[in-house]
């Protein structure tokens, strides 16, 4: 391999493992919140779906 090449594998690595790790450090800062209250409107619109028959294709 180049020169050229193994400093390219070295930046990609650093940028995919860099970023993996900043994930990381952000969800460890900032959890996501369990049990938030959802929109009272979404939750009907899902029920109402939910209880309506699948639809099918007549073909």
């Amino acid at each position: 391999m180049s020169g050229i090449a193994v400093v390219m594998l070295i930046v990609s690595i650093t940028i995919v493992w860099g970023g993996l790790v900043a994930s990381i450090v952000f969800l460890r800062r900032r959890p996501e919140v369990e049990g938030l209250a959802e929109d009272p409107d979404v939750v009907r619109a899902d029920d109402e779906r939910a209880a309506r028959p699948h639809p099918s294709r007549d073909t």
